[in-house]
């Protein structure tokens, strides 16, 4: 007997929870149905608030139809589904389930039109309706979205989940989406001074908006404290706004570093002015694009994977073209460093009309890997992906290069023949055979620079024009032939362009930093870390 009393006891309980359940989608069809006999936004509105006010994750379905402009009402028995347009017809799929309903004509249905103040509400409902949901992600986008978008009708919601909240970063997002809604509601002053002091610990801009607009509309002592917290605030802010111009500089400095560390190997062993060292990332970049149009159309799975694929190719195809130039043209030309100047830039000109001839003149699209999108933040400092990885780039390519210089016996020759070459010579290195790889080594190196500059500029037959100028600076600023001096000059000018383009421009601020170099040149002519030996040469 007791176990047939158990049984029906479980019985009753799984009719009750499935009775229950059944009449909870009754109610939500009941006030979706609503929508069909609603006139005027003001009315949609009101079906939106009463929608929201289930709590049922169910509803996010037609309110986002709704926002979208495809929620539609069948005028043969007033149903309302989400509607997809196909042709002369609509796909129709019920706004709960989202399960297919058939289709019907066009001029059977009828839209449920929107504006964008209604857009407004059906946002502020979707992000009331988030605060329960079971990801912290998807509850922390609803306490920012309710924070930039402060309503007052949001405190007793906000109060409900910031009870129930156990995750204390995303509770804190909620206490402060509660503070904002407080002052646009008609607390009293008490109130507003707690949330003041709560938002102002925030300290980012948003609570700088949001504060800006209370003190412009409110009493003597709210309008006093939100200044007080502005104030505050803003301090803060300039901090991190220095923080933020380091940032870039760094990164235009890892830039200048990958773009200039091959221009400062050929420039200090062979004393050749190479004006086609652009190109030659100019090349690295086109690899890079070829190499994703590979994959895009053959191997998609693999495109994560493509500027590790393109890397080596890069550098191989630039170094080749490099050794062809130093084999075929500048070899006849040392101890010339103005025909060397001059024979570069007419390859550089070939090497240009070439890409355009192959690529054509307009800009090619080089996409970003996954893992080099998007952006975080630390602090209140906004970093992207992409600009990160290539400063750990930058810094790895540096180290291997210095590794090759200092630790192997081919880098010990070409430091022999920066520091006096007929010396070396006169030692048994073949020091034609150095030129031509370092002139090959040099290239490459900017090759896979150009991989890197892919991710952030526009890949042109003019890529390269815009970053020679700066590599020449870089290198003369931090010495010929010295990698350490690249690494300090690039870092160094990267930097001072970025603290001087807020106050001067960026065209004069580049101006600026050329006319600093130019008179520290008369103080330091060899550079900030000036090589010893290429003197004693006749």
């Amino acid at each position: 007997m007791n176990l047939f009393r158990t049984i029906g006891l479980m019985l009753l309980f799984l009719l009750a929870t499935l009775s229950s359940s059944g009449a909870g989608e009754t109610d939500l069809r009941g006030i979706i149905a609503k929508f069909a006999t609603a006139k005027g936004f003001s009315e949609i509105g009101a079906v939106v608030h009463e929608l929201a006010a289930t709590g049922d994750p169910a509803v996010e379905r037609p309110l986002a139809a709704l926002a979208d402009g495809n929620l539609y009402v069948r005028k043969a028995d007033s149903l309302v589904f989400v509607g997809k347009e196909s042709g002369d017809s609509v796909q129709l799929f019920d706004p709960l389930s989202g399960e297919a309903s058939g289709e019907a004509a066009k001029d059977d249905i009828t839209k449920i039109k929107v504006n964008n103040t209604l857009r407004r509400v059906i946002r502020d409902a979707l992000g009331t309706l988030t605060l329960g949901a079971k990801d912290p992600a998807v509850r922390t986008a609803a306490a920012d979205t309710m924070f930039k978008t402060p309503d007052a009708a949001n405190i007793e919601p906000l109060d409900t989940a910031i009870a129930s909240e156990t995750v204390a970063s995303v509770k804190a997002l909620l206490e402060q989406a509660r503070a904002a809604s407080v002052l646009v509601s008609d607390r009293p002053d008490a109130d507003k001074l707690a949330a003041i002091a709560l938002i102002g610990a925030r300290g980012d801009r948003d609570a700088v908006s949001l504060l800006t607009s209370v003190e412009a509309n409110s009493s003597d002592a709210v309008k006093q404290a939100a200044t007080a917290a502005i104030a505050n605030i803003n301090s803060t802010l300039a901090f991190w706004d220095a923080g933020q111009n380091i940032w870039y500089g760094i990164s235009l400095g890892s830039v200048l570093l990958l773009a200039a560390i091959g221009l400062a190997i050929t420039f200090g062993v062979m004393g050749v002015i190479n004006m086609a060292h652009g190109e030659m990332v100019m090349l690295g970049a086109y690899t890079t694009f070829v190499v994703q149009q590979v994959i895009r159309t053959s191997f998609p799975g693999l495109f994560d994977w493509s500027l590790v694929i393109a890397l080596p190719l890069a550098f191989l195809v630039s170094a080749l073209v490099g050794l062809i130039i130093e084999r075929g043209v500048i070899r006849f030309l040392y101890g010339r460093p103005l025909e060397t100047l001059l024979a570069t830039w007419g390859v550089s000109l070939i090497l240009q009309q070439a890409v355009r001839s192959i690529f054509g003149p307009t800009n090619q699209e080089v996409g970003n890997p996954s893992w080099m999108s998007g952006s975080f933040n630390l602090g209140q400092l906004a970093i992207t992906w992409n600009r990160l990885w290539i400063l750990v780039f930058a810094l790895s390519v540096f180290g291997v290069l210095l590794y090759v210089m200092k630790r192997t016996p081919w880098g010990l020759q070409m430091r022999a023949v920066t520091a006096n070459r007929r010396m070396a010579a006169s030692m048994g290195i073949r020091t034609p055979w150095v030129d031509a790889l370092t002139f090959a080594l040099g290239s490459g190196i900017a090759g896979i620079a150009g991989v890197a500059l892919s991710q952030i500029d526009n890949v042109s037959p003019n890529l390269g024009r815009g970053y020679i100028i700066d590599s020449f600076m870089v290198v003369v600023f931090g010495g010929v032939g010295n990698l350490w001096g690249t690494l300090v000059g690039a870092f160094s000018l990267g930097i001072v362009n970025k603290f001087l383009e807020p106050y001067a421009g960026a065209v004069l601020g580049k101006i600026v930093v050329l006319v600093l170099i130019i008179l520290f040149i008369q103080k330091r002519p060899r550079g900030l870390f000036a090589l010893k030996g290429r003197a004693v040469e006749a």
